[in-house]
């Protein structure tokens, strides 16, 4: 049985073949669903339910209008519907032709029943909120590496896969996170977000796992943790890469287990969530320097997604400059900007955007500030893109020279070992414990500072 989330929008089935439309028709409701049936494109065009379908299921070969020319038509037409095409040959340069202009799949006849569901599905999922291709609430572009993000998304988002997003930050990947989670199969269930570079290894154990009263001073309590809020649905780990060797350990179990225990708690959780995790940093290559566990990483890596970087999709950034300044006008000024210049425009173009779509977004957000609703010009940018492009940044100042620790080395000698204690304890108190503090003030990463904290019994 099929949750059809656009109550009363009818699926609408379009092929010359009675029997076909018979077929399909039965199968369709018996899952169901609404269904209306046409023999012809034109019929289609011409009904009033055109705009009001769920999802269209599309013959290729139509006598008059083929499936294709229709799917052109609607485009052209602004009307937005998940198209699935059906064909009774399997035509790989047809498929391509109609997946490039969104089409969201491509079947052969016969077609097994339960994989017709799925697709039909998926699309009912995504055409609820009546979002364009591509521009799933703000997940904007039509640059070729970011249609290969969207199409990878749209792949897993049925899934019940683990999937990792990689990228620098700014690039959007809670939003990706977001897009796989509403398409997919616990799209109705809650999305819980946790930034694992945000918290403390304590407190980030404790929003993950939930504790129960008196697990430690302050539990006055017991308290569901993020797992137990995503039940159901769908939890997000931002920067997981940030993750403490504890922690991670105990996260290993959940993608072994699905299963977890609060911390001070004894009886056994089930993890009914889906986890999508998300990092700006090379995993890999923490994974070789001790960093971060090899057996998470191959949990987590099941399925990737990496995110390019605007620099690399000029030709998004007016589209979303346009999208942030028609939905952030009324909120930042009450209406809608008067216009961007030619020569802003030239001016976005060409910075490299190192902040990414955030910084972007916080570009435009001052822009509206300064312009007063009126024409936003270069004069209300942040930067000057001619000398951002031709000249490097100055280098940044060097750092101050280092205060030796010692100096002539003593007769007797020096216990290296204790020294090093020393410092790791100087740090851990000058940063108040924060371990991701106090690893960047002894130049080393986190994983190194806790392999280090464990030998000499400091953690």
């Amino acid at each position: 049985m099929i949750a059809n989330q656009d109550t009363g929008r009818p699926v609408c089935v379009v092929d010359d073949d009675a029997s076909v439309r018979e077929a399909l028709g039965s199968l369709l409701r018996s899952a169901g669903l609404a269904v209306e049936t046409f023999r012809s494109a034109r019929e289609f065009l011409t009904s009033p339910r055109r705009d009001a379908s769920s999802c269209l299921v599309l013959d290729v070969e139509l006598p008059g209008l083929s499936g294709l020319d229709l799917q052109r038509e609607l485009a052209n037409a602004g009307v937005r519907i998940p198209i699935i095409f059906l064909t009774g040959h399997g035509d790989i340069p047809m498929s391509v032709r109609a997946m490039k202009a969104g089409a969201l799949e491509f079947l052969t006849k016969p077609v097994a029943g339960d994989e017709l569901l799925a697709a039909i599905q998926q699309g009912i999922s995504q055409h609820h909120g009546a979002a364009p291709v591509g521009e799933h609430r703000g997940v904007i572009g039509a640059s070729q590496s970011w249609r290969a993000v969207l199409a990878q998304a749209a792949k897993v988002a049925p899934k019940e896969t683990t999937v990792l997003l990689s990228g620098e930050s700014g690039t959007g990947k809670e939003v990706v996170a977001q897009l796989i989670h509403r398409g997919s199969r616990r799209s109705a269930g809650p999305f819980v977000a946790l930034n694992c570079a945000a918290l403390p290894e304590a407190l980030l154990e404790s929003e993950l796992f939930g504790y129960e009263k008196g697990a430690f001073t302050g539990a006055v309590s017991a308290r569901a943790g993020r797992l137990e809020q995503a039940a159901g649905g769908t939890l997000f780990l931002d920067e997981v890469g940030e993750m403490s060797p504890a922690v991670q350990a105990k996260f290993l179990r959940v993608l072994q287990e699905r299963e977890f225990q609060r911390l001070g708690g004894t009886r056994t959780l089930k993890a009914d969530v889906r986890v999508i995790a998300a990092t700006n940093r090379d995993l890999k290559a923490a994974m070789t320097q001790g960093a971060f566990r090899e057996d998470l990483y191959y949990r987590l890596h099941v399925f990737a997604i990496h995110l390019p970087p605007l620099r690399e999709r000029q030709e998004d950034i007016l589209p979303l400059l346009e999208h942030f300044v028609q939905e952030l006008g009324p909120v930042v000024i009450g209406r809608p900007a008067a216009g961007i210049s030619r020569e802003a425009r030239a001016h976005f173009l060409a910075y490299p955007w190192p902040g990414n779509v955030r910084e972007l977004r916080n570009a435009v957000e001052r822009a509206l500030i300064l312009c007063e609703g009126g024409l936003i010009n270069p004069e209300h940018l942040p930067w000057h893109a001619e000398s951002a492009r031709s000249a490097p940044p100055p280098p940044p100042p060097p750092p101050p020279a280092a205060e030796p620790v010692v100096g002539d080395f003593p007769a007797q000698g020096m216990d290296l070992e204790a020294m090093e204690r020393t410092l790791i304890e100087g740090a851990l108190k000058q940063t108040g414990r924060n371990k991701s503090k106090a690893a960047k003030l002894l130049g080393l990463s986190r994983g190194k500072l806790y392999t280090r904290m464990e030998r000499f019994g400091l953690s």
